[in-house]
């Protein structure tokens, strides 16, 4: 595919031989030095889709200059970050090349002292990379590509501002690559800035669920879905799976009820420290803990080999969630199994869910756990989905961070009442004490 043998041998020692779909369309494109949209479900190879061609761009390249970036990968999470500067590490081992993550919840220091010396590829979440530029440790004048990673959750979670911010820092001439889960009108409408004259990839159809992901439900009351969890973990011996949780607290919760059952569980979501996440995806992915409970926002990133289930503990509120979530199994051709923990105040999510995936998701019952609410059976709506309006920017991001540049609101002042408005309110005559 027009990469070097360096490339070649780091690519073989991860075990792989044939590019994946997405990665024998995007790797030739990017090659080409063209603009790219690539729209491909998550787990199917996206990240070296454009990892590869990049290391293969640089490979040849100028020495880069300090505080300064040839390559710009942005993306929405702290743990989508680490692990794409993981992909470059890895396929870059046998190359020349300087690569650096940046993002928000760890010290800023370390990073500007990574940054003074150069790097060839910087990966970054908006937040941070705002933070660092407005102290001069990050410049632009060198860029040549710029990646927009998982652009369609970087939208859902409120970054188009910074995006925009970003973008205006950014040199004219530059190569733009836009790496995507869908092509919704709110991505159209960004590449539209953007993107000159794309080379438009799309595997698969858009928001549907993977297929090799086994889907099913159990009706469940509200009271007993921890119980059935632990049931259904220890009576099939589940080695590992990863729990969505609706909220943090309730995630914290869920974890400390597990472990009581003699369950070894950790907790992953924004009001945990990065080291505390960090520590917690690893201890994951080594084994260590069975079962891994996090929040939509933090499982964004999560990607880990041969998991084999998923659990819903709770629906979530967008139903393009739920397809984010039982992509984190069924990876790289291997199949695997999404359950959902469905109350009767879930039925209209589940009615949502059922409607953009164009399927009913199969029912399931285990003795015991007959609930007392029942959930009525579904029958699939087959109307179109509209779009949905792009959300409006929160200063607040969902990590706990403020964003650069970013104000509360402020009331006006009041004028004082006097018929000249340019005199000066009257003032008590009294002195003021030092304070």
């Amino acid at each position: 595919m027009g990469l070097s043998a360096q490339i070649l041998s780091a690519i073989a020692d991860k075990g792989y031989d044939t590019p994946t779909p997405i990665q024998a369309e995007a790797i030739p494109a990017v090659l080409s030095g063209k603009d790219v949209m690539a729209a491909a479900q998550t787990g199917t190879g996206k990240t070296a889709g454009f990892t590869l061609p990049i290391l293969e761009k640089l490979s040849g390249g100028k020495r880069v200059r300090p505080n300064c970036a040839r390559v710009l990968i942005l993306t929405p999470t702290r743990e989508l970050a680490a692990q794409v500067e993981e992909s470059v590490a890895t396929y870059g081992k046998h190359l020349p090349l300087r690569s650096a993550v940046v993002f928000g919840g760890v010290k800023i220091n370390p990073q500007m002292v990574r940054l003074r010396r150069g790097v060839d590829i910087l990966v970054a979440t908006p937040g941070r990379l705002l933070d660092l530029h407005s102290q001069n440790a990050v410049r632009f004048n060198d860029l040549e590509i710029l990646v927009l990673d998982e652009a369609d959750r970087m939208l859902d979670m409120g970054f188009i501002h910074d995006i925009k911010k970003i973008l205006k820092l950014l040199p004219a001439r530059r190569q733009n690559l836009m790496f995507s889960a869908t092509f919704s009108e709110d991505i159209r409408g960004l590449a539209k800035g953007l993107i000159n004259d794309p080379v438009e990839i799309s595997i698969g159809v858009r928001n549907s669920a993977i297929e090799l992901v086994k889907q099913s439900l159990y009706a469940v009351d509200k009271s007993q879905k921890t119980k059935i969890l632990t049931h259904l973990i220890q009576e099939e011996n589940w080695q590992q799976a990863l729990v969505f949780s609706r909220t943090k607290h309730g995630a914290n919760k869920l974890t400390r009820l597990l472990e009581k059952q003699g369950i070894s569980a950790a907790a992953i979501h924004g009001n945990k420290s990065q080291g505390a996440r960090t520590r917690a995806l690893a201890d994951f992915k080594e084994g260590k803990i069975r079962i891994l409970v996090a929040t939509d926002i933090a499982a964004r990133g999560i990607d880990i080999d041969q998991l084999p289930q998923i659990v819903n503990f709770d629906l979530p509120h967008v139903s393009e969630d739920y397809v984010h979530r039982i992509g984190r199994t069924g990876r790289a051709g291997a199949t695997g199994h999404a359950i959902s923990l469905v109350c009767l105040d879930e039925l209209k999510q589940l009615k949502d869910i059922e409607r953009l995936i164009k399927q009913v998701i199969e029912r399931k019952e285990i003795d015991g756990f007959i609930p007392v609410n029942k959930v009525p059976e579904t029958t699939l709506d087959t109307r179109p989905i509209r779009a949905k309006k792009a959300k409006k920017y929160r200063p607040e991001h969902v990590d706990g961070q403020r964003s650069v540049g970013s104000t509360r609101a402020h009331k006006p002042r009041r004028r004082p009442s006097n018929t000249n408005p340019n005199a000066k309110a009257a003032r008590p005559n009294r002195s003021r004490s030092v304070q």
